[in-house]
């Protein structure tokens, strides 16, 4: 064997035992006790995880006018130093092209920059019946989910979504959806606007809670009426919970996914000095606080399946202060892909709230098995990829723009130390990133040809 990773706890969704880890050919080629390899790595007193998934990012989206500040390298570097050795991109079709187009492009973007695997999803704007049947050639390419807007109203009407979801089903596709209702987020950020209300205070007030929840029960409704799998990506609310947990007790496919800052920020930082509040105009916005506490429920129990992190970074200086004067032209996303494990870590399993068979389940198997990465991805068996992350459950790190990859000036968590970090992490069986320094190469990362959605 090519490496041994030896004497370390591996955490699966379901296990926790001690063993070697025996890697060949980037595969996890033999789970024993006393192997032997070319190289060892020694992992003593230390957690062996399955790399994490990201399902839910977006480097280099044009946006606003400018485009987010993380590329397929510097995003993908910033992955792997925070344990997410898979992340799966939102392809956004222009309005009036095809998928493939913009399939194509996506894959040209990160094909040499790249340092971890990707697969990517593909946002449908404009649902023509020549889309709907060029749907079917996105998952015979590997791209068995498309994406969909409530929020905007002028990407998709219900009626197209509907048409969108019915095909889905057809092809063993998977739809996820933004909820938010576009149409009342236009009025009330008119309204506000009006009012002289230019602040980035006023970014959760032109879309509060209630339209998200609306919307949720909208997509919710539509994916019974076409009996299709739904995917609620960052839910941010427990009224919008309900509203998927409704449908999930009739027995409907409906997957949630829920993201590191709604669980963690709170509605009260919009009113941070000097246009301090701007770092977190993101959409949907953070909510108030007891919020928190349902979504940790619904991550206990199993009502929310997945932690992703909406990872789409801007500037303060130079991208979101284009919105100064006015909230609504405030580039929307925030940084996210590297501190999501640490922060689930610490803020989940230290503090008595998730198992570490749960922690596992969230950032990596349920992301490999709802997006048809798993076996290969996700998990710690024979035959799966050797995308390892060896723990070290009592390092400390402050997460700070000083100790962070993400290529963004501030981060939302500075000064948050969190106990529990990656020592070293692999990508099909190299060591791409030791104590934190990344060691690997620009475009070593592949593309993913993912499964077919099966509920």
């Amino acid at each position: 064997m090519h490496m041994v990773l030896r004497h370390g706890t591996i955490v699966t969704a379901t296990d926790i035992y001690q063993a070697d880890i025996g890697i060949h050919n980037g595969l996890v080629a033999l789970i024993g006790r006393d192997l032997h390899g070319d190289s060892i790595l020694d992992a003593d007193g230390r957690y062996v995880f399955p790399g994490a998934i990201d399902p839910h990012t977006h480097l280099e989206l044009d946006s606003m006018d400018t485009v987010s500040a993380d590329d397929f390298y510097t995003g993908t570097v910033a992955a792997a130093c925070g344990g997410t050795t898979t992340i799966i991109d939102y392809a956004e079709q222009s309005q009036g092209g095809t998928l493939r187009d913009a399939l194509q492009a996506w894959r040209d973007k990160a094909e040499n920059k790249a340092v971890v695997d990707y697969g990517f999803h593909v946002s449908i704007t404009d649902a023509t019946e020549e889309v709907l049947t060029e749907m079917q050639e996105m998952v015979t390419q590997g791209v068995p989910s498309f994406k969909c807007y409530l929020a905007y109203p002028e990407k998709l009407t219900d009626a197209e979504l509907l048409r969108v979801l019915l095909r889905a089903r057809e092809i063993g596709a998977v739809v996820n959806v933004h909820c938010e209702n576009g149409s009342l987020v236009d009025f009330m950020t008119d309204r506000l606007l009006q009012e002289g209300k230019t602040e980035p205070r006023w970014h959760p007030r032109s879309r509060p809670a209630s339209f998200e929840t609306e919307a949720t029960q909208r997509a919710v409704t539509l994916a019974e009426i076409a009996e299709a799998p739904l995917y609620v990506v960052h839910l941010t609310c427990a009224e919008a919970l309900k509203a998927a947990k409704r449908a999930r007790a009739s027995g409907r496919p409906i997957l949630v996914e829920t993201c590191p800052q709604y669980l963690l920020l709170d509605v009260e930082r919009y009113d941070e000095p000097d246009f301090g509040g701007a770092k977190y105009v993101m959409s949907p916005p953070l909510r108030e606080r007891w919020n928190q506490q349902v979504l940790w429920n619904g991550l206990v129990v199993g009502d929310i399946d997945v932690i992703g992190t909406d990872h789409c970074p801007f500037n303060l200086v130079g991208q979101k202060d284009i919105g100064r004067d006015d909230f609504s032209k405030i580039p929307n996303g925030m940084p996210g892909v590297e501190t999501r494990v640490p922060l689930l870590y610490h803020e989940g399993v230290n503090k008595g709230r998730i198992s570490l068979n749960r922690f596992v389940e969230l950032v990596a198997t349920n992301p490999a098995r709802i997006f048809g990465l798993l076996p290969q991805k996700g998990t710690i068996a024979v035959g799966s990829d050797a995308d390892l992350v060896v723990w070290d459950p009592d390092k400390e790190m402050t997460l700070s723009v000083e100790n962070l990859h993400m290529n963004v000036d501030y981060s939302p968590y500075e000064d948050v130390t969190v106990r529990g970090y990656p020592e070293i992490v692999l990508s099909r069986g190299k060591v791409i990133v030791r104590d934190n320094h990344f060691q690997g190469q620009a475009g070593s990362g592949r593309f993913l040809r993912r499964k077919p959605f099966v509920a």
